[in-house]
């Protein structure tokens, strides 16, 4: 059976109801049912700028929609009020905020096989009263875990990360032995639920050169090494740690399938690099299949139909993919 994914919407001042659009035409998603998510309203706004649009219907379960061809089944959310586009406001926020909580539950009731998430905006949230640092953190409260990391695709690379949303100085404090085997672990049993039975992981030092012997630091000896040598005991094949500058084109290269950063920057520059129109983000850890966007909401250009689809496509491709997975592993 095709995977079900739950489509959300994301920011409705931003371009997620544009990418949505598009990307719901677009064949390469056909390895999905989609069903949208979110806002009805904004989702009719953008269609005035995405040359063959798909139609829209409303339905209020997944099981009333038809999944017919140049139709896009959409689930509206309670507080859908227009919204002024390309701006921050505190009613945009509560609407991507609702669509995000519909579709884990929806996900969680087994309704639907997974969810696919177009961008929401921080600080919309916040104004809403939903102070979390990013969907990751929302994702988590909602299904009630605690063990989850980040995981960006692009490409051949494949990246987790040890801390995310958090600044520098706080990250020294997160990036613990425990943390980084957990995340090793994390990313180990993400990998098998995609199907690579044997995942070999590359995991970065923190410092220049990974820490030269101690010369630059001594958190690969005191914190990392002593975090891989527990996951290779536990049967892992995680090796590290290497130094940052050469383990993510080594992983690039195949010499690892999943290369583990110790924080935001260091491993998303590389996605970023490598695939900036087509990276995927997926949260792993969650007990349902999340995957979204590797962007923001581009307030700057929302609205004008100059928004690309190709992130949000391989971030349904990804979904269905994890999701197809996970079935199988439970028949």
């Amino acid at each position: 059976m095709t995977p079900l994914l739950g489509l959300t919407v994301g920011d409705p001042a931003g371009i997620g109801p544009e990418v949505a659009l598009k990307a719901a035409v677009d064949p390469r998603v056909h390895v999905a049912r989609l069903v949208a998510i979110g806002s009805l309203r904004a989702l009719r706004s953008a269609a005035a700028v995405v040359p063959d649009a798909p139609a829209l219907r409303e339905v209020s379960t997944p099981g009333e929609a038809r999944f017919e061809p140049g139709t896009l089944d959409v689930l509206p959310v309670p507080s859908d009020v227009a919204v002024p586009i390309g701006k921050v406001s505190a009613e945009a926020g509560q609407i991507a905020f609702e669509g995000v909580e519909r579709a884990v539950a929806l996900a969680l009731a087994g309704e639907i096989d997974g969810i696919v998430t177009a961008p929401l905006n921080k600080e919309a949230i916040a104004l809403a009263g939903h102070p979390y640092p990013g969907h990751t953190e929302i994702l988590a409260d909602l299904t009630g875990t605690t063990d989850f990391a980040m995981m960006l695709t692009a490409l051949k690379l494949r990246v987790v990360h040890v801390t995310t949303h958090v600044g520098i100085r706080q990250m020294l404090d997160r990036v613990t032995t425990e943390r980084v085997l957990t995340t090793i672990r994390l990313a180990h049993a993400a990998l098998r639920d995609m199907g690579i039975d044997e995942p070999s992981v590359g995991v970065a030092g923190l410092n220049p050169h990974a820490g030269e012997g101690g010369l630059f630091g001594d958190e690969e000896a005191r914190v990392i090494t002593p975090a891989i040598e527990r996951a290779k005991a536990e049967g892992i094949a995680a090796s590290g740690p290497w130094p940052a500058d050469t383990l993510f084109g080594r992983a690039v290269a195949g010499d690892f399938d999943v290369a583990i950063a110790m924080f935001h920057d260091q491993g998303h520059i590389a996605v970023k690099v490598l695939g900036f129109e087509t990276g995927v983000n997926a949260t792993i850890g969650l007990p349902i299949v999340r995957t979204s966007v590797d962007h923001g909401t581009a307030f700057d250009i929302a609205g004008t139909g100059r928004a690309g689809a190709d992130s949000l496509v391989e971030a349904v491709a990804v979904g269905a993919a994890m999701a197809q997975a996970r079935a199988a592993a439970r028949a």
